[in-house]
């Protein structure tokens, strides 16, 4: 687990302060589809998946799965490498990084509206929890 302080000079590095690089991100993140993706990528992390195990995996038609993946390449939230016929992708885990610190820094640092050790998944939560 990455210390605070890390996570401040990784959000500091990213550009805490370009909001619209973000805005992209997360409009990138924005549907259903492409956060199963991701969390599965995540979960794969760091060999990656092919496409067609990521299609089965999450039943998703391979023209709209070709779709999100291409718009998450493009934002840089995913990588891609070729293998022979195959196509690998895999988690960008230092773009994610970079939008982690920049929630983080807001949330946690500077007006301290969320508490930093607060900001953990828990397995059931509610959304309101």
């Amino acid at each position: 687990m990455e210390t605070h302080a890390l996570i401040m000079k990784k959000a500091k590095r990213a550009g805490v302060e370009d909001p619209a690089r973000y805005a992209h991100l997360f409009s990138a993140l924005g549907t259903e589809a492409r956060l199963r993706i991701v969390r599965l990528l995540l979960a794969a992390h760091s060999e990656g998946m092919v496409v067609r195990e990521i299609q089965t995996e999450l039943d998703i038609p391979n023209s709209t799965l070709s779709h999100h993946l291409e718009k998450l390449r493009h934002e840089g939230l995913v990588t891609v490498r070729r293998e022979g016929t195959y196509l690998r992708y895999a988690a960008n885990t230092e773009t994610l990084g970079e939008l982690l610190g920049f929630l983080y820094a807001e949330c946690c640092t500077r007006s301290r509206a969320v508490s930093s050790r607060e900001v953990v998944w828990r397995e059931g939560r509610s959304q309101k929890s």
